[in-house]
């Protein structure tokens, strides 16, 4: 084990983060912790790795391991190029090489036990450098460096002139040239384009230490993590697993429990009509038996209702008006920025109801695409033609759609003027901003808010054609799923541009990557996109697939005979449940008549001219306890039909 966390606590004011969390990294383990925006997982990472301290509890590293942390906004030297900055990793590797070439000049001079001397310190310093794998560093550096997506010609950039974006590349290669035994990364893709979060997969997977991530991209949790460490509600819950294992193990607890509290609840309903029933047969008997059923449901432990997945978030795209079925016709489309081609000769067709995603690495002007297309660019050349009643609603990854200076709620009303306040409240609430939030700044606002406060536009826009940069950026999980549910059901068009794979694979029907300053095709999602590729450049040495030989009949044979059997199950309990359905309402219809009877007898007994009657009297009398007897049995029929 390298690392134990131990009932963490945390708390900023009266607001509870963290509560009792524990959990273990065990050696060469790949782990990721999840949650929504706000859960607390940012909050754990600094407290293991000391630049917070918890309320309460114990983290405990095993000893003399190291551990690396990239933050989401990690620091780096601003006085170095990209290269030297990589390069102070391996200033120990420089030390020894220096020393080794000083010797080697040393050792031409030296004679005697000197030359001994040396010889063997050099001899001691070169095994060291050796095992370091001191001649190969350059490489190594080059090797990550391009991984995360740096071309040589910008290895010589100064880190001061860089985004922060690439900041963040270059403090994550210095954590991975680092080789700490344990690697904590915080939202270490956001900065990097597919092929670059590629590399970074097969990076991690092939690393010898452990490693421990915060992220929302699914796709990269689903190929490195073998362990899931959930926040939810102060709480932690650790699963094994990647993150659609988890995914489906959280989808079975959550109906084991909906299933566990609706049980529950039907059975509690159940007992107080048996309870109600039996002190309605107003019997000695029956109202002993109702009060000891009293006792017995007031010392249940009651299960909470638990709460709905993501039904603080609700968001539905419904087109105002149905678009021509020729919605975007691009044809000989270029651009350049002085130099820099970013591509030429592009045409694409885009129909109604199509879901088209554009993906490619970063700088090919995959958003350039989106922003010439919504007119906020102007193309070298090329015709951009909209189709017949297309209304464009438009998502910048940037939020430049938003007004810094306004409140959520003005930036709202001033571009949705017919809303009445309450309906204003009632979309911005929809996406999670209620109360006093209304009336924040929008520059005051986190990305992820951002994002919020333009899905809450681009949802009231009623657009039939959806343009959208980034749409997942600064979401969290529940609300990336939100979206793609939302964009699912949609009946409009969409064209986006995204890096996030599990978003495409949910919801692209078509790819156009941009490569080479071209666009190629791939009619599916992303999951299509890499078969495709891989096909292609295996294509030569892939072997044909052997279909192994099957019976035909009897697979089908044992299906139609397991349905069968189902079926007939089925109609067994159908027709067993009406039976006692059947013998409840006889039950209940003896017991109604004999009370009616048993009335009647009252009735008659206190007759004046029955009442004077000897033998009539006996012969109502016995009737009565008969009366009474069969009810007895009756109601205890009832009671054991009606569980």
């Amino acid at each position: 084990m390298i690392l134990s966390c131990q009932n963490i606590e945390k708390a900023f004011l009266e607001k509870q983060v963290l509560k009792n969390c524990s959990f273990h990294i065990e050696d060469h383990e790949k782990a990721a912790i999840v949650g929504i925006n706000g859960a607390g997982k940012t909050t754990l990472l600094r407290i293991i790795v000391g630049e917070m301290e918890a309320d309460g509890g114990a983290v405990t590293f095993a000893k003399d391991k190291t551990f690396g942390y990239l933050a989401q906004n990690a620091a780096v030297n601003t006085d170095n190029t990209i290269y030297q900055e990589l390069l102070s990793v391996k200033q120990h590797l420089i030390d020894i090489e220096t020393q080794i070439r000083g010797m080697e000049v040393a050792m031409k001079q030296a004679d005697g036990q000197a030359l001994e001397d040396l010889m063997k310190k050099y001899a001691d310093l070169t095994h060291a450098f050796e095992m370091e794998n001191g001649y190969a560093y350059k490489s190594e550096i080059t090797g990550v460096l391009k991984g995360l997506g740096f071309l040589e010609e910008e290895f010589e950039k100064p880190v001061a002139t860089l985004s922060g974006g690439q900041k963040t590349r270059v403090a994550l290669g210095r954590l991975l040239l680092l080789k700490p035994d344990l690697i904590i990364l915080d939202e270490p893709t956001n900065h990097l384009d597919m092929s670059s979060i590629s590399w970074l997969e097969t990076y991690l997977l092939n690393y010898k230490g452990s490693v421990l991530i915060v992220s929302h991209d699914r796709y990269f949790l689903d190929k490195i993590a073998s362990k899931i460490i959930e926040i939810d509600n102060t709480k932690v819950t650790v699963f094994s697993g990647n993150y659609s294992d988890y995914a489906a193990k959280k989808e079975m607890l959550r109906q084991a429990e909906w299933n566990a509290y609706i049980n529950q609840q039907a059975e509690i309903r159940h007992q107080e009509e048996v309870i109600a029933k039996l002190k309605s047969f107003n019997r000695e008997k029956s109202i002993r038996r109702a009060e000891s059923r009293e006792k017995m449901l007031s010392k249940i432990d009651v299960l909470d209702k638990p709460a709905e997945v993501r039904a603080d978030m609700k968001m539905e795209l419904n087109p105002r008006i149905l678009s021509g079925n020729d919605v975007l016709s691009v044809e000989h489309l270029s651009k350049a920025f002085e130099k820099n081609v970013l591509f030429c000769d592009l045409s694409l067709e885009i129909k109604r109801g199509e879901h088209v995603a554009v993906i490619g690495d970063n700088g090919t002007g995959k958003t350039t695409i989106l922003k010439i297309v919504n007119g906020i660019l102007e193309a070298d050349a090329g015709t951009i033609r909209l189709g017949s009643k297309v209304q464009v609603g438009y998502y910048d990854q940037e939020h430049h759609v938003l007004h810094p200076d306004k409140t959520l709620f003005e930036e709202i009303s001033d571009a949705y003027p017919s809303l009445s306040n309450t309906e204003i409240r009632n979309t911005l609430a929809a996406f999670l901003f209620t109360g006093e939030d209304v009336f924040k700044r929008i520059k005051d606002l986190s990305g992820g808010e951002r994002g919020r406060v333009s899905l809450a536009k681009l949802m009231l826009s009623e657009s039939n054609f959806l343009i959208l940069d980034e749409p997942t950026n600064h979401l969290d999980i529940a609300s990336k799923e939100i979206l793609e549910d939302a964009l699912n059901s949609y009946s409009g068009t969409v064209l986006y541009v995204s890096h996030d794979r599990y978003f495409i694979n949910r919801t692209a029907h078509r790819i156009l990557e941009l490569s080479g300053q071209h666009l190629t095709q791939y009619l599916g999602n992303y999951d299509y996109y890499l078969e495709k590729k891989t096909q292609a450049a295996a294509a030569e040495t892939a072997p044909a697939a052997q279909t192994p030989s099957t019976s035909p009949s009897a697979p089908g044979a044992v299906a139609v005979s397991a349905s069968r059997l189902t079926w007939q199950e089925q109609k067994e309990k159908e027709a067993a449940r009406r039976k006692k359905e059947n013998a409840l309402k006889k039950c209940e219809e003896r017991i109604a008549a004999l009370e009616q009877r048993s009335r009647e007898i009252d009735e008659e007994m206190n007759d004046p001219a029955v009442a004077t009657d000897v033998a009539a009297l006996q012969k109502l009398s016995g009737e009565k306890e008969e009366i009474e007897e069969t009810l007895l049995a009756l109601m205890e029929e009832w009671e054991a039909l009606s569980e």
